[in-house]
């Protein structure tokens, strides 16, 4: 390594599992979150904490478990999750790769089930992912207190036989936290792209998909909870990662005119709300080039917004009446 510390080493011993967990400020979930990795049944791992350039200092939390497996690594300044993760693999020593998120929680179980499943398929399957139970949004990601939602939803699974590389251009189906990897799957060390901020996880889904095939299963593994400062309510950045999903698999999307259309529906949607409308209607036109047939997706989008513009300027009436009233 060449940036950063590594402050704690583990017991010298090579492990089956490498746990990576990347933190940025995030002291008071931080210890939970690695507890629930500690205590899995598949006591055979290392885990490795990242501290992405904090201001807060976590080493106390992480050398306070006292575990010989636990190693820590503090990288000098700020790079996000993907850069974290990055230098967690540098580091990594086992036959599997799993990752966790430093303000979730790992249900009991997890590795053993995933461990079990990926053993048990053939030599063509280098990842297992499943579905999380997620607090704080609902299935509409509607966000609040109370709300709660199973995802990514079962019901559009990837299925054995079918075209991965498709379907994961068209929905993100693997959260890491969720998933195992072979190591040997997919080469070197730098998986992720650290000028994604966000929808990393999808950008690298995609292209670790063209190299093996992803079995999802449907039993939850882990407890999420969305939060103020969670990367995925960061619709700016989450714009950043849908355009470097675009610039780093251009030769692969030339195969898959629909889906390449749709992510930049997507992103023509997201410039829209920025008020970025010229920038906005250059996507919209792309795709409907890329892809004629998106004008009827095109059309059911404009509705769902005029709706929602014809609600709010009701209320805006409506209110004052209320009031007065």
């Amino acid at each position: 390594m060449t940036e950063g510390q590594e402050f704690a080493v583990s017991s010298g011993a090579v492990p089956s599992v490498s746990v990576i967990i990347p933190t940025y400020n995030r002291s008071k979930t931080l210890g939970d979150a690695m507890a629930s990795v500690l205590s899995q049944s598949v006591a055979d791992l290392e885990l490795i904490v990242v501290d992405d350039g904090s201001q807060e200092d976590v080493e106390p939390i992480v050398m306070g478990f006292g575990d010989p497996r636990v190693r820590f690594f503090r990288r000098s300044k700020n790079g996000g999750a993907g850069a974290a993760r990055n230098s967690g693999l540098a580091l990594a020593q086992g036959r599997f790769i799993a990752f966790h998120d430093s303000d979730d929680l790992w249900l009991p179980g997890k590795l053993a089930r995933q461990m079990e499943l990926l053993n048990s398929l053939g030599p063509a399957y280098g990842a297992v992912t499943a579905p999380k139970i997620l607090y704080g949004r609902d299935e509409n990601y509607v966000f609040g207190p109370g709300k709660s939602a199973v995802a990514p939803d079962p019901a559009s699974k990837l299925m054995p036989g079918g075209d991965t590389v498709r379907h994961l251009f068209a929905e993100n189906r693997v959260s890491l936290q969720n998933t195992l990897f072979r190591r040997d799957c997919y080469p070197g060390n730098v998986w992720f792209d650290p000028l994604a901020r966000a929808n990393e996880d999808w950008e690298f889904a995609v292209r670790f998909a063209q190299h093996a095939d992803i079995h999802e299963d449907t039993v939850p593994v882990v407890l999420g909870f969305m939060s103020a400062d969670s990367i995925s309510r960061n619709k700016r950045r989450e714009c950043t990662g849908l355009i470097r999903i675009l610039k780093k698999n251009r030769a692969v999307l030339a195969n898959y005119p629909r889906q390449h259309a749709g992510l930049r529906l997507d992103l023509a949607r997201h410039m829209f709300k920025f008020g970025k409308r010229r920038l906005a209607m250059a996507f919209l036109a792309s795709a409907v080039r890329l892809y004629p047939g998106i004008a009827a997706s095109l059309v059911a989008m404009m509705g769902r917004w005029g709706k929602r513009r014809l609600s709010k300027t009701w209320q805006a009436v409506a209110s004052p009446r209320r009031r007065q009233a």
